[in-house]
């Protein structure tokens, strides 16, 4: 078990980079508006938006040399993106080659919601699969708070401070590269590739008490089933669970507020530099959250953290709203902001990536992070994109009004729709969620109790 607890590390760190990628970016924000005189429009679907553009790119690719090469070799060509990112946003002089840089760690960021869950779903137990996939959402937060920390401690080094900001992720991306080298391949991939001898020895090291051959009978990913793609029938239960939980994931505002929270606190009346220590708070509150949710995904479940999360957001952005509108000051609006992210964290940010990596079968779980990461980060690109403008426009109230909404959709869809996925082997949720009507052969899947 210690093994897969270091693998599944290693691993996840491709969401420190995630965490630290996204989010670096809101320190150096009205730096390069002002820098590169650039309006509203292009610097929020440019300058800003670019690298969930590539996110976008990054997932609906992703799932091809995760399934073709594997879920290895695909997070090691993932940290080399990052690499080339930093250095080419930290070194760019022109608002259109620093999009482009931009746009290469986004593929990073795209193609890591795919392989690394996947990854860790795959070599995990069920009992500990929650927790485990779960290292992935922990890193995405402690690299958002380690983004925040770096910009708030680099942004008085001069006037090229935003340089530093985004050079300095190179160093984690660099040692990321050299640790994946370590990790052995998914054994459920190598079954699907037909490499049973490889497949073998990793089941040895991952279940030394277990006989292998009986662990790759189990897994069973017949060769009839490669040519099957996810949009066939029998597979619309969990290609609508993927496309709901993703959907649902953006429009409660997130990763617009996480790209925007200096901005969004100077619009509620805070100073500059109270903006950027207010930020680094939001990074403490997902990561204190984001490690009680892990702690509770597989003791209480999936369904109950998301109802959690759900009640919480509807709280919190209508209070966010109701501040904005009653022209709240001071520290109401970080507050409320911090209560968001607690229910975020708790909610979505730990169920959402786990979730995903559960529903689809073996031979078809990289098509399936891919359409539902591909949701997840079209709408992600987009609502960013348009913050600055619907806050000129509309005004924020308005924007936080539409996301609580929002979360009141998503409280129905847990309670009608979303299935408990705790405790049951991939194959046993294979069979109850991708074959509903078609019988299969049982198997115990005691391995993976």
């Amino acid at each position: 078990m210690k093994k897969i607890w270091i693998w599944s590390i290693t691993a996840a760190l491709a969401g420190f980079l995630f965490g630290f990628d996204t989010v670096v970016i809101s320190g150096a924000d009205q730096t390069l508006q002002t820098l590169w005189d650039s309006s509203d429009v292009f610097h929020g679907t440019v300058v800003m938006a670019m690298a969930l553009w590539g996110t976008v790119v990054g997932a609906l690719l992703g799932g091809i040399p995760t399934k073709k090469f594997g879920r290895k070799n695909t997070l090691i060509a993932i940290g080399l993106l990052y690499t080339i990112s930093a250095f080419g946003s930290a070194l760019a002089n022109e608002p259109l080659v620093f999009s482009f840089f931009r746009f290469i760690g986004g593929l990073g960021v795209g193609a890591s919601t795919i392989a690394a869950p996947a990854y860790i779903s795959e070599i995990a137990p069920a009992k500990d699969r929650g927790k485990l996939v779960g290292l992935y959402q922990f890193n995405i937060v402690f690299g958002i708070l380690a983004a925040f920390m770096s910009n708030y401690f680099l942004s008085g080094v001069g006037e090229n401070a935003w340089r530093w900001m985004l050079g300095v992720e190179a160093i984690p991306a660099i040692l990321y590269t050299v640790f994946t080298l370590g990790i052995p391949k998914s054994p459920r991939w190598l079954i699907s590739r037909s490499k049973t001898r490889e497949a073998k020895e990793v089941l040895q090291l991952i279940y030394p008490e277990k006989d292998p051959e009986i662990l790759m009978l189990e897994i069973n990913s017949p060769k009839t089933e490669k040519a099957e793609n996810i949009f066939l029938g029998k597979y619309k239960t969990p290609l609508m669970l993927a496309f709901l939980i993703a959907f649902f994931n953006q429009m409660s505002g997130i990763n617009a507020f996480l790209y925007y929270a200096p901005r969004i606190f100077e619009e509620a009346g805070l100073e500059e530099n109270t903006s950027l220590l207010s930020s680094i708070g939001i990074g403490l509150v997902n990561l204190i959250f984001t490690l009680l949710g892990i702690y509770l995904i597989d003791r209480v479940g999936r369904k109950k953290l998301m109802y959690v999360g759900s009640v919480g957001y509807i709280i919190s952005l209508g209070l966010v709203a109701a501040a904005f509108f009653l022209d709240w000051q001071g520290m109401s609006v970080p507050i409320f902001l911090f209560l968001f992210i607690a229910a975020h964290a708790v909610g979505q940010g730990a169920v959402i990536w786990v979730f995903i990596s559960e529903i689809f079968p073996n031979h078809l779980r990289s098509e399936g992070q891919a359409f539902g990461s591909s949701i997840h980060w079209i709408l992600a690109a987009l609502i960013p994109s348009f913050v600055p403008y619907m806050f000129t426009i509309v005004g924020a109230g308005y924007v936080f009004t539409f996301f609580a909404v929002m979360m009141v959709l998503q409280l129905l869809f847990v309670a009608v729709l979303m299935p408990e996925t705790k405790g049951k082997s991939l194959e046993e949720l294979e069979e109850e969620l991708s074959f509903l009507g078609n019988p299969k052969v049982k198997f115990s899947h005691n391995y993976n109790k």
